[in-house]
């Protein structure tokens, strides 16, 4: 498949999932047999998403560890990673007060008029918060097995030992021993000739996977939500404003080119609500654009996990929504602790499956807010993780790029905006 033509396949293939997914949900005769057909659908979206997850753990190591053996020494990997955590931490505390003003302003859940007593009588919460303590978060980032945390995609663990081990490989590197580091530099081309294998298969996995959704749910259920889907979107509009501005700031016109670069990861984030699904073909945009490899496979599994700006949003939005519903009025003091307390609780919810609701399900009762409100947001939250995953996406790709051009300037690595050095293949 041309990969110049695969945006437009995707694209092709959100619509007519859509179509397909609303006939099937109109004309199926029961709702036990829309889900059924949407099984089916289900079944070829798991074999896309499980043959990405094949590749990413590999992909994520190979890169890594190529990219830190190059920079040579711990220097430049410890201000890589010290101005990526600032990068990080600031854009996700913005993405999470721009998200607590907008829902604020907007008001999404305050005609709901909901009763406390009737959300608390009604059945309980099947999503596990998990154990959110800062001492079970650190000891999880260590791996017990790199084995285990590669079969598990623990990108975090893999980051860490990527990290010991290419270190230990520039170290032998500077000894006259090439072999490994040209083994692991083979590791990384043939793990990007997968990547374009499997690609081959993205336009079918999105089609599955928009219309197994709207099977179950119906495209009706995006107008009776309509106010918050919309509210919510516009919100994320915003966002990649603020997010493409900033870049502008440090890039300049280059952030542009950088946007087109990225629009086949963004459209397959969003269509299958997986950012694992971008990370091969993002890794492959920010090299187009020039940044070396060293640096993003060093920062964007980072940000995967502590870059998460549109789900920094979803989860303020969920929130100040399930809040607003049940008419519980927050102040400005409780509200400031629930942006601290997303902040925190959401960093330890790396490679965990829907973390966002996850975090929201573990916030609601710290603050009192009743838990079954959580009920209201899980049946649009396919439509919103799409918006949400993208955004992730957008800003991951902008960090990387604007890090990578910081880098450049300290006269360690080439300018990131320059031609990309990895040859094109079809």
């Amino acid at each position: 498949m041309n990969n110049k033509k695969l945006p437009k396949y995707i694209a092709v293939a959100i619509l007519l999932g859509i179509v397909v997914g609303w006939g099937c949900n109109t004309f199926a005769p029961t709702p036990d047999s829309a889900k059924e057909i949407a099984g089916y659908f289900s079944l070829v979206t798991d074999i896309f998403l499980r043959m990405i997850k094949m590749i990413i753990a590999p992909l994520v190591f190979a890169t890594l560890v190529a990219g830190i053996s190059s920079l040579g020494n711990s220097g430049s990997v410890g201000r890589i990673g010290l101005r990526s955590m600032i990068w990080f931490v600031s854009a996700s505390l913005f993405s999470l007060a721009l998200g607590m003003l907008l829902v604020n302003v907007f008001q999404p859940g305050a005609d709901l008029n909901l009763s406390i007593q009737q959300a608390q009588a009604g059945s309980a919460l099947t999503v596990n918060a998990g154990d959110f303590s800062l001492k079970t978060f650190i000891s999880h980032v260590f791996p017990r097995s790199i084995a285990e945390a590669m079969a598990n995609n623990e990108i975090l663990q893999i980051v860490v030992f990527s990290l010991f081990f290419g270190l230990a490989l520039a170290y032998v590197k500077k000894q006259g021993n090439e072999k490994i580091g040209d083994l692991v530099d083979d590791l990384a081309k043939v793990m990007f000739r997968i990547t374009d294998y499997v690609m081959m298969f993205a336009p079918v996995g999105v089609f599955a996977a928009l219309a197994a959704a709207v099977t179950t749910q119906g495209i009706g259920l995006l107008f009776d939500y309509g106010k918050l889907i919309g509210q919510f979107y516009i919100g994320i509009l915003l966002l990649w404003v603020v997010l493409f501005a900033v870049g502008y700031g440090f890039l300049g016109r280059p952030v542009f080119t950088l946007g087109k670069l990225i629009r086949e990861p963004v459209l397959l984030a969003f269509s299958t609500a997986s950012s694992e699904s971008a990370y091969p073909k993002t890794i492959d945009a920010l090299e187009k654009f020039g940044a070396p490899k060293r640096v993003s496979s060093f920062v964007l599994p980072l940000g995967y996990s502590f870059n998460l700006d549109g789900s920094m949003m979803y989860q303020a939005f969920a929130i100040m929504f399930i809040a607003q519903a049940y008419n519980v009025d927050l102040s400005f003091t409780q509200q400031l602790l629930i942006l601290l307390t997303l902040m925190i609780t959401s960093k330890g919810m790396a490679g965990v499956a829907r973390a966002s609701v996850v975090v929201v399900a573990a916030t609601l009762p710290m603050f009192h807010l009743p838990e079954a409100g959580l009920l209201l947001i899980l049946a649009i939250d396919q439509f919103l993780d799409m918006g949400r995953t993208a955004t992730n996406v957008v800003g991951n790709s902008i960090a990387t790029a604007v890090i990578a051009n910081l880098e450049s300037k300290h006269g360690d690595t080439p300018q990131a905006h320059s031609a990309g050095s990895r040859p094109q293949n079809a």
